[in-house]
């Protein structure tokens, strides 16, 4: 009985995890705040959703299948991210008119002294 109730918090827990990531995906004004929201919001939803899942089931091998599943999507979610993030800089895709740029502006300065010093 416990246990079908905490099973049943966990998967609820990271499906509201995963709703809040799509409205965010609809009402973040650009493409990378949306990026950022929907990988930390999704990779939470699916560690709680697959934590109920293995307190419903309560054996060994589905928390080592679990484990293993938590394992690559901890790995690969943020660097997929930040893949897609730097590619959607390196293709130009325009930031929000309010997101401070600063740092990047610098980093760009760097890589144009950079290119002009050896051309």
């Amino acid at each position: 009985m416990i246990q079908d109730i905490l099973s049943a918090v966990f998967i609820l827990a990271g499906s509201i995890f995963m709703l809040i990531a799509s409205i965010g995906m609809i009402r973040f004004p650009d493409f990378y705040i949306r990026n950022s929201a929907s990988t930390k919001a999704v990779v939470l939803g699916v560690l709680l959703i697959l934590l109920g899942v293995g307190i419903h089931y309560n054996d060994t091998i589905v928390f080592i299948e679990i484990f293993a599943i938590l394992l690559f999507i901890f790995l690969i979610a943020p660097l997929a991210a930040h893949i897609v993030s730097r590619a959607a800089v390196i293709t130009q895709v325009k930031f929000w008119e309010k997101t401070k740029l600063d740092e990047l502006r610098e980093y760009e300065k760097e890589q144009e002294e950079e290119a002009g010093g050896k051309a």
